[in-house]
């Protein structure tokens, strides 16, 4: 249940690096608020996942879905380029998921 708290933490995380960018500098109410709550969230549900992962992989893994979802919805959204440089970075960093999770 830990990794599953964790996946959802970290697809959170990237809700709320979007909504960032929705509330224009906080002064948009509902988009903020769905930002704290999705920072809240994500937070809680890290903190759960903590419980009974290690801290340097499940910080790892968190931040690394979260970084790879706001990229990814930075290009689809956004405009962002999809270079061949940004799409090889993603990849390196889902092996890095992946190694820590098999590292364990």
């Amino acid at each position: 249940m830990a990794y599953v708290y964790l996946l959802v933490a970290g697809l959170l995380e990237t809700v709320w690096s979007v909504g960032l960018k929705y509330t224009e500098g906080f002064t948009r109410l509902w988009p903020t608020l769905g930002t704290l709550i999705a920072m809240a969230a994500s937070l809680g549900l890290l903190g759960l996942a903590l419980k009974d992962l290690p801290v340097g992989s499940a910080y790892a893994i968190w931040t690394g879905i979260g970084t790879i979802g706001t990229a990814i919805l930075g290009m689809i959204l956004f405009q962002e380029p999809a270079t061949v440089a940004r799409i090889v970075s993603i990849l390196l960093i889902v092996a890095g998921i992946a190694g820590l999770k098999i590292a364990g």
